[in-house]
Formats: structure tokens, sequence, C-alpha cells
């Protein structure tokens, strides 16, 4: 009995992602860069977003706007368990993608399956970093098919509003 009352006790590392998760929740805007295939030229953008969360989990929900005609909105969900996380990415023409990956330090590295092959592969890394007190991160990184080399597809640095 007593095993299965500390399966709900508080640990120390699920505390400190606790604390981390809810240090990202907010309003937050900023600008960025985004590629559409990792051989094309970069566009600008601009973008919004809402963060939610909780001791367990965190979605990131927003929209990104590129030459103020094209708009995409971009959504993560996440979800914490121990030091693990996994969830969706939603925001390529892909489909829904899965994540899984852990935090070190100030920054959750996420593993993206797409749902069809984008840039030669399914295969890219989402990085979701706390920057400061009230700024945020999120960088894809995509391998190009060409050259072999890890290429930023897209780059949004977020401040709180």
């Amino acid at each position: 009995m007593l095993a299965a009352a500390c399966l709900f006790c508080p640990t120390g590392a699920h505390a400190d992602e606790a604390a981390f998760l809810r240090s990202l929740h907010g309003k937050f805007s900023g600008n960025g860069t985004v590629r559409i295939r990792t051989n094309t030229p970069v566009m600008n953008i601009n973008c919004t977003f809402t963060s939610d969360a909780t001791a367990d989990s965190l979605s990131l929900d927003g929209t990104c706007r590129a030459l103020l005609i094209m708009s995409r909105e971009i959504r993560a969900d996440l979800k914490v368990s121990g030091a693990s996380y996994t969830g969706t990415y939603i925001g390529s023409r892909s489909g829904p993608a899965g994540l899984s990956g852990s935090r070190k330090g100030d920054a959750i590295n996420l593993e993206i399956h797409w749902a069809k092959i984008v840039n030669g592969d399914r295969d890219a890394e989402l990085t979701v970093e706390k920057t400061g007190p009230d700024d945020m991160r999120m960088t894809v990184t995509d391998m190009d098919p060409a050259t072999g080399k890890m290429v930023v597809t897209s780059r949004i640095d977020l401040k709180r509003t």
C-alpha cells in the first residue's frame, strides 16, 4: 500500500518539470524565419502564440504570417511523464507529426516524426527553449538531403506580451 501511495507522491524531477512548464505559460508574440524546404529561401514571419501549461502538459497554439498574405496555424501539444516528453505537432503540410524527447536545462529537445516524407525523410528536430524570464524560442531543424547537413527550417523568437 505504501508503494502504491508513493506513485502519487511528487518527485524532484516531476516538480522541476512542473515549475519549468508553468514558466512558459502565457501569451507570446515575436518574429522569426521559415523555409518551406531545406533548399528554399528564408521568409520572415510574425507570430502570436498562447501557451497553456500545467504540471504535466504544455500546449502551444499560434499563428504565423509571412508577406501579409500567407498564414499558418501551428500547434504543439506535449505531455510529460517523469523526464520524457511526448505529443503532437501540427503546422506542416504533411499532417500531424509525433513528438518525443526530454528537457536539458532550459530546452525541451524533441524528435519530430512527420506524417509523410519531408525533405527526403520523416525525421526532424524541434527545440522549445526558454531564453529568458519572458522569452521563448522555437526552432525546427531538418537534414538537407542534398548535403546531409542539418538546416534550420524555422526559428521563432517570442516574448511574453
